[in-house]
């Protein structure tokens, strides 16, 4: 079955504004949706982006006006400021790893249970218990939060390197078989256009 690349980060709240949208599509289209999370600020370090904190007032003022717009649009509930954000993303980021690995659940469920808790929920994505929940919310065993620790590492720090070499500079970032790339759950409109081939 064709796949289609999903990059991500789960503190990030465009990823928690794609919903389950890339799922629908790739269902409609008969596709896997491969789960690449990833270290954003670590990607914005290697392709010329800035952390949120770091950029110019104006840039951060846009951004959350952008957010509030796109809240409203997708009828996802956001605030614009959590209490746990930022936060270490990489205990998350393992445990969708673990689970894809693993099966027997929903992983886009899950990494929308993640990104929901982090950006509706108040929560903290790196504590253990919250992982657990999640994992549990989407079919999956929650002691997945306690194993594969060393091989979540090793894929977490490959996706990195894998998405600087196919041209990845942000998230969600969405990748074709045809390396046609997708950049921000704002283009899922096109990415559909694209696979209908009508773009």
């Amino acid at each position: 079955m064709a796949q289609l690349d999903y990059y991500f980060a789960t503190i990030s709240p465009f990823t928690y504004l794609t919903g389950e949208r890339v799922e629908k599509i790739a269902a409609n289209h008969g596709l896997t949706v491969v789960y690449k999370p990833l270290d954003i600020m670590a990607l914005f370090g290697r392709t010329g982006g800035v952390p949120p904190k770091d950029r110019h007032p104006s840039r951060q003022e846009y951004r959350l006006q952008e957010l509030a717009r796109q809240s409203k649009k997708t009828g996802l509930p956001l605030n614009l400021k959590p209490a746990h954000w930022p936060t270490n993303p990489a205990p998350s980021s393992y445990a969708i790893i673990a689970a894809q690995a693993a099966g027997g659940g929903d992983v886009g469920k899950l990494v929308n249970a993640l990104t929901a808790a982090c950006w509706a929920g108040e929560k903290d994505i790196a504590q253990d218990d919250v992982i657990r929940d999640c994992l549990s919310q989407a079919g999956f065993d929650p002691s997945l939060a306690d194993s594969g620790l060393l091989s979540g590492a090793e894929a977490y720090a490959r996706n990195l390197e894998d998405a600087v070499a196919r041209g990845v500079f942000g998230a969600p970032f969405f990748i074709t078989e045809d390396d046609q790339r997708f950049w921000g759950q704002d283009r899922l409109d096109d990415l559909e256009a694209h696979l209908d081939g009508r773009l």
